[in-house]
């Protein structure tokens, strides 16, 4: 996520897209209006979950399959809007001191990023249980939150300088590692579905790192090119976590296979017969010339190509992709900002071309729709149900005694709490007890 005001879909008035955390919804916004799709059969059909009528909109989070949704729109960019979409419903809101950047999900956590703070909130009644102060700047809003509550880490740049990504244990509340990641700033980082791993990129965008979020320890290093630095937009590990994807500023999208058998046999000297292709050649080579040739040159060796990879009609357009397992095949799901929806399967060989299965144009009508199913159900805005939030800046103590660390500093606004029904709103829309539209299952 970009900011307000250097974010190039927001400036070119191009469509929000944003995939929720499992990957079983998509979210689009447009100029005007935003919708939730199903990507259960998305290889035929993109069905529509919900529609509105909106603020212009800059983000947007899908608590996976639940009712949950958090927006901030472009006219309010300093407030945050928790909405129950089923019942049309905006339960909480809270206003922050700045522009917000980000904003992060989880069953346990919601995360909101600003420029140079993180603001930590429950997720079950949203209050902010921890703040996380004077952050390096972070202009880009780049975190990344973990979607397993297991382990439920929060990630962040930990410098302006080098690409240091700093590991928060957002559950206990304390700092988990701090990686030394690359040399230059990141431009990109992402936890694996168990939150056990985390990939990164810097803003040169030619070599993908992946590491454990838990003792900062190198896994693996893929090479996504070698002749042109590239500023890579999304990184994304696939739901079954043995592939990685990346899209950039260029026309291509690159991916990566995780194997990790091969990276334990060949740490332990363990050659295979299959070995002798791909990344166990080139971690074996790497090592039996280190003595003979310059480190940055056995670096290149050792690190993994792209299992395949994506061309797509033009560069320049911000793309986020997502691998996911659809009616029990894998696919490649790229959401472009230009208003597409591709669909790919992905190859069982490495090297072999990924099949594109269908194209949905984000931006048609629904009349014009042809690949779009319409929820009949459509509203027409939202009503305030509870309004949690207030005058940016201006702390309520009450509120923050009740947030569990008597901290009144920590809170993003003055808090006030609404109606009876709020509480079962939210917790409804929380457990997701109502599955929506397409959805094959609930949180």
């Amino acid at each position: 996520m970009m900011s307000l005001l250097g974010r190039p879909d927001v400036d070119a008035g191009e469509v929000f897209v944003n995939f929720n955390q499992n990957i079983t919804s998509l979210a689009v916004a447009t100029s005007g209006s935003y919708s939730l799709y199903s990507l259960s059969s998305v290889d035929s059909t993109l069905d529509k979950i919900y529609n509105t009528k909106s603020d212009d909109l800059f983000l947007i989070e899908r608590l996976f399959e639940s009712s949950l949704v958090a927006i901030v729109s472009q006219r309010a960019p300093r407030k945050l809007k928790v909405c129950h979409f089923k019942k049309q419903s905006e339960i909480c809101n809270y206003s922050y001191s700045n522009t917000i950047l980000a904003v992060k999900l989880n069953r346990e956590r919601l995360i909101v990023c600003l420029e140079e703070s993180l603001y930590i909130h429950n997720i079950q009644d949203m209050k902010v249980v921890h703040t996380i102060r004077d952050t390096p700047c972070n202009q880009l809003g780049l975190c990344a939150l973990s979607s397993s509550s297991e382990h439920c880490y929060l990630a962040y740049p930990g410098s302006v300088t080098s690409g240091e990504v700093q590991i928060f244990d957002a559950i206990n509340l304390h700092a988990k590692t701090m990686i030394p990641a690359h040399d230059t700033p990141l431009a990109a980082i992402a936890f694996s579905p168990s939150g056990t791993e985390i990939a990164t990129a810097s803003e040169r965008g030619t070599v993908i790192r992946v590491f454990s979020s838990q003792d900062g320890s190198r896994l693996f290093e893929l090479r996504r090119g070698l002749k042109r630095c590239v500023s890579i937009v999304s990184l994304s590990f696939s739901t079954c976590a043995e592939y990685l994807v990346s899209s950039s500023n260029t026309e291509t999208v690159h991916i990566f296979r995780l194997d990790r058998s091969a990276a334990e046999n060949s740490d332990h000297g363990k050659q295979s017969s299959d070995d002798w292709m791909g990344y166990s050649f080139f971690r074996f080579l790497s090592k039996t010339v280190t003595s003979y040739l310059p480190t940055q040159v056995t670096d290149v060796f050792s690190q993994g190509r792209a299992f395949a990879s994506v061309t797509l009609p033009e560069a320049g357009v911000r793309r986020m992709c997502a691998i996911t397992t659809i009616q029990k095949q894998l696919r490649l799901l790229i959401a472009s900002q230009d208003g597409y929806l591709y669909v790919y399967s992905i190859p069982s060989v490495e090297g072999a071309e990924c099949q594109l299965l269908k194209r949905h144009d984000l931006r048609l009508d629904d009349s014009y729709a042809m690949d779009v199913k319409v929820d009949s159900h459509h509203t027409s805005g939202l009503n305030s149900n509870v309004s949690i939030g207030g005058a940016a800046g201006v702390p309520n103590a009450a509120a923050a005694a009740a947030a569990g660390d008597g901290k009144a500093n920590e809170k993003p606004g003055s808090s006030s709490s609404g109606g009876g029904n709020a509480g079962a709103s939210y917790a409804s829309a929380v457990k997701g007890d109502e599955p929506a539209g397409g959805s094959s299952s609930s949180t």
